[in-house]
């Protein structure tokens, strides 16, 4: 079984500026990692279909998907908030950045592949049923999840969401949904500066401090959420891969490496092959150090197609 690798050349398309972390470059980073390091041959390659308004209306306001398809400039940058603008190419990246997880689902579940890792920009975990921020537009993770439950009829899927901002969209999409269990590591206080109290008994926040490395991470990972994992007993995993943790990454103030993002991928790779058929379906969130980014993208697809 392989791990698929999920992508679409319209997600370097979306351009914020030259000067925005949130590039095109990103991807390029993570696939040239994968060249260099032998394991791009072996990944399953699909390009990622758009998602449709059903499967966007799973998680977001349908005035919100028409405001977005309005707010779709024909020349030039509209703001959506100081730190997420579109191009003319923005609409179509962002639909299919969505799509990715839809097909990586529907490639898991259908037994295609053992997971997947979709390579896609703009990244969604801070986008709220009704509003875009921090560079987010829809959010993927949330839109494969309710993929999994409406078209698969899946009752209990896990996301695991290891970047360093708090996924404030996906927790306010399943806040109140005790079918999704969202296991959640992030600095603070920091953007989007909540979570620390808001989590619930399927809701498992952690916040950590600035300054916390490995030994903190994987602390907080074995105390808290492989536990409740444990207890959820997940049919599939979601993983929202944000890579802005790593020592690095001048973005935020943790200081994983590459290492933490292997060990981290390995104990959900465990729990998933205990309860869910060894199903996971990744997607990119953060991560801003080209090069550590690149590196540790490639540390944790080299655990989702190892053993």
């Amino acid at each position: 079984m392989q791990t698929a690798f999920i992508s679409h050349p319209a997600c370097l398309k979306h351009d914020m500026g030259d000067f925005h972390p949130e590039s095109p470059q990103r991807l390029m980073a993570i696939e040239d990692r994968l060249i260099a390091c032998r394991l791009h041959p072996l990944l399953q390659h699909h390009e990622a279909p758009r998602a449709t308004r059903e499967q966007l209306a799973r998680v977001h306001a349908a005035g919100y998907i028409d405001a977005i398809e309005a707010a779709s400039p024909r020349e030039g940058l509209t703001y959506l908030d100081p730190d997420t603008a579109m191009n003319p190419h923005t609409l179509e990246a962002a639909l299919r950045a969505a799509g990715a997880l839809v097909l990586a689902t529907d490639l898991v579940l259908e037994g295609r592949v053992e997971n997947a890792f979709c390579n896609v920009r703009p990244p969604g975990h801070h986008a709220m049923p009704s509003r875009a921020m921090g560079f987010c537009i829809f959010n993927n993770v949330a839109v494969g999840a309710a993929h999994a439950m409406a078209h698969h009829g899946l009752e209990r899927v896990a996301i695991a969401d290891f970047d360093v901002h708090h996924g404030n969209g996906t927790e306010a999409m399943f806040h109140d949904d005790p079918r999704v269990m969202l296991c959640s590591t992030f600095q603070h206080p920091y953007y989007p500066f909540c979570g620390a109290d808001s989590g619930n008994a399927h809701i498992i926040n952690v916040p950590l401090a600035a300054g916390t490395a490995g030994e903190g991470f994987r602390a907080a990972v074995s105390e808290r959420w492989l536990p409740a994992l444990e207890a959820f007993q997940p049919q599939m995993v979601f993983v929202s891969a944000g890579f802005d943790a790593h020592l690095e990454d001048e973005m935020a103030g943790l200081r994983l490496v590459e290492a933490d993002y292997a060990w981290v991928t390995q104990r959900i790779k465990e729990v998933a092959g205990h309860w869910a058929q060894g199903r996971i379906v990744s997607t990119l969130e953060g991560g801003y150090s080209l090069d550590a980014l690149g590196r540790s993208a490639a540390a944790h697809v080299k655990v989702l197609c190892g053993p």
